[in-house]
């Protein structure tokens, strides 16, 4: 193993004074590193977008997307899939998050469980995974054994595989059907990538999740129509949501939400459509939940009538 040649374990020759600097120029280079984060995520859109899409058509279809690494790329895949019932309203086995080493993983390291190989393709296994799912393995170097035996499986089922690195050429990237490299280049601490590389794969997962919610109808404009109100917060959002789809005031919007049964998407087409209840949610039903599709066929049918 020869880390000196993965960009992310290089030193990085604008902070090599790091250690010496005042507290503020600290925080100088450190946002300086932090801004590069962006530009590089941004060259590898093309291949984001065809995993949205790949995930979209498996949940479409009844799978799942999965999420699996080990240290801080395993915290950040399951915190990403951990995210998604409350803002989306997903069921929480629609997005899943695997760590290298399981649920002890998630508060302290688990030492040597990124290192085994056929750990990875047997917490797939134990997850049901299926070639109906889509496997996202997320790894900052791109040679994490653990995420490679997973991908490896993953291949074996027939399922479309994605891989998430920051360093070109990896055997993850030549492993997965669609390879995301985000080359954020040597971090400010060395080989400490929680920091430039880490923030890179956040901003990545929240692009995939997020694509994928708006592509299965769970945003209206840009509104998050199925947020599961669990708490004061979200019940006051649910009702603003309300008012911002339709126009309707503070009362009206808290009448509607209680005629739909705290269904912001029912309400919405309620309030836009003029149509009863039941109606209305026989026809979002028809329309697998998508709004714009619903009153787009409640609008062809007032023509033909």
């Amino acid at each position: 193993m020869d880390l000196t040649k993965l960009t992310t374990e290089s030193r990085n020759l604008d902070t090599l004074d790091i250690d010496r600097v005042s507290t503020l120029e600290m925080m100088r280079m450190l946002n300086r590193e932090d801004m590069k984060v962006p530009l590089a995520v941004a060259k590898s859109l093309d291949r984001i977008a065809e995993a949205v899409d790949a995930a979209a058509a498996a949940i479409a279809s009844g799978g799942r997307l999965i999420y699996i690494g080990a240290g801080t790329s395993g915290r950040l895949g399951i915190l990403d899939a951990s995210e998604c019932p409350p803002t989306f309203g997903t069921d929480p086995g629609m997005v899943v998050g695997i760590i290298a080493g399981g649920k002890e993983a998630i508060l302290a390291a688990v030492e040597g469980a990124e290192d085994d190989f056929a750990g990875g393709a047997s917490d797939l296994v134990s997850a049901g995974f299926t070639k109906s799912d889509v496997l996202v393995g997320i790894a900052a170097s791109g040679r994490t054994p653990y995420v490679l035996g997973a991908i490896d499986h993953a291949k074996k089922t027939g399922a479309v595989t994605v891989s998430i690195s920051c360093n070109p050429g990896s055997a993850m990237a030549q492993a997965a059907d669609i390879p995301i490299v985000a080359e954020v280049g040597p971090e400010a601490i060395t080989g400490s990538t929680r920091l430039k590389a880490g923030t890179a794969q956040k901003l990545i997962l929240n692009m995939i999740t997020t694509g994928t919610m708006v592509k299965l109808g769970k945003v209206y404009s840009n509104l998050m129509v199925d947020v599961s109100a669990t708490n004061e917060k979200l019940v006051e959002r649910r009702k603003n949501i309300v008012m911002q789809a339709t126009g309707a005031d503070a009362d009206e919007a808290s009448k509607l939400i209680e005629l739909s049964l705290g269904n912001p998407k029912l309400a919405i087409l309620i309030k836009l459509t003029g149509l009863g209840k039941d109606e209305a949610s026989r026809l979002l039903d028809k329309n697998s939940g998508y709004i714009l599709r619903a009153l787009d066929a409640a609008e062809n049918k007032l023509r033909e009538e």
